[in-house]
């Protein structure tokens, strides 16, 4: 595995696997456990997924040094506010039954995401927590933070996939040091990225998937993946990425496939923002 060095010195994995959707708690315990066999350390998991336990469970039985492994999970926007959000952190913690999480991010840009990310910045002082960050924060939102906090967000876990490569995003989270994670990196699909002729031919060239291509091009734009699958032979493949380099013009012309919007929504739609603050 490959690691990138946060902005407090934290080193992170460059490829995770995710457990969104994930909802047979069998299934998710069982899944993280194969993940782990096939190389993976960096797993991502929140609170609003409801299998923090599952994955508790997976990391005691996956016979892998704690150390070794990077924990994520994310707090719902139902738990902002300062003493909301440390209460959630530590129900978190006795879920995964871990005495730290490795990274603690604010799932979504809206409600008291101040007093909340303020609570993930005494969490951080006191051990608990070894990186805190932020998820689906726009620029707008991101500089704003960056500017108004003590501690600026080590991750913004945002949608990037070939369709929607976030140029601008990227602009502005290295101006501030702060590395992107993309989540949905095959965009669950859509757009029938998996039977693309122009990703499948690149792909060819390498002896490589569909998914290795689209995974290898975010790794070579420093962008942390996180892939989802409960196939362990899935999740082999999707960690093999490292054997190999799409050329320069290859990158190039996977920039063109940047449709520029969202395969699913926009935070910026007030009715998505009434619709997330709904979820409970």
């Amino acid at each position: 595995m490959e690691y990138v060095t946060l902005n407090n010195g934290i080193k992170m994995p460059k490829v995770g696997y995710g457990v969104y959707q994930v909802t047979d708690l069998k299934q998710c315990e069982q899944s993280v456990v194969d993940a782990i066999e096939a190389g993976y350390r960096l797993i991502d998991t929140a609170q609003s997924y409801n299998n923090e336990e599952a994955v508790g469970n997976a990391i005691q039985r996956c016979g892998v040094d704690r150390s070794e492994l990077f924990i994520t999970t994310k707090v719902w926007v139902t738990s902002y506010g300062y003493d909301k959000t440390k209460a959630s952190v530590e129900d978190s913690l006795k879920k995964l039954q871990l005495d730290y999480i490795d990274l603690v991010l604010l799932h979504q840009p809206f409600n008291d995401y101040y007093g909340a990310y303020k609570a993930l910045e005494d969490l951080y002082k006191e051990g608990k927590i070894k990186a805190i960050g932020v998820s689906n924060f726009y620029p707008d939102r991101l500089v704003d933070l960056a500017l108004n906090t003590e501690i600026t967000p080590a991750i913004n876990q945002i949608e990037v996939n070939v369709f929607h490569q976030r140029e601008l995003d990227k602009t502005y989270n290295e101006k501030y040091n702060v590395q992107l994670e993309a989540w949905a990196p095959f965009a669950e699909g859509r757009n029938n990225m998996f039977s693309n002729p122009d990703l499948k031919a690149i792909g060819d060239k390498y002896d490589k998937s569909i998914a290795q291509v689209i995974l290898r091009c975010l790794y070579q734009r420093d962008i942390v993946s996180l892939a989802k699958s409960v196939k362990k032979s899935r999740m082999q493949e999707n960690i093999d990425i490292f054997d190999f380099e799409l050329s320069d013009e290859e990158m190039k012309f996977i920039s063109t496939m940047d449709k520029q919007e969202s395969s699913f929504f926009s935070h910026y739609d007030p009715a998505i923002v009434e619709m997330i603050n709904g979820l409970h």
